[in-house]
């Protein structure tokens, strides 16, 4: 299995933009490509003060390829961009 991690981080005066459309236009993308939720929540409790995150999401994959055509698809490219320009998300992906 491997797992695709992302901390997102939003910045209050910024505001979210276009980032609730982006969560509604991802998930049946993600799903499409084999992906699984997880996680995919913004009720998180931190743990100590240098991890604060606004928004965690886990997406299991049964293989890194399957994730890859994913993120490479020509459908998330498309969508992308309205992440990209409105909050600031850090992922890795960990393989299990």
């Amino acid at each position: 299995m491997v797992y695709f991690i992302a901390a997102v981080y939003i910045d209050e005066e910024k505001g979210r933009g276009d980032y609730d459309e982006y969560i509604r236009e991802v998930r049946p993308i993600v799903e499409q490509y084999g992906g699984r939720y997880i996680v995919r929540s913004d009720k998180i409790t931190p743990l100590g003060e240098k991890w604060r995150p606004g928004r965690l999401i886990v997406i299991e994959w049964d293989t890194k390829e399957r994730l890859d055509k994913c993120f490479q698809s020509g459908e998330y490219c498309k969508i992308a961009s309205k992440r990209e320009g409105s909050v600031d998300s850090r992922a890795v992906i960990v393989e299990g």
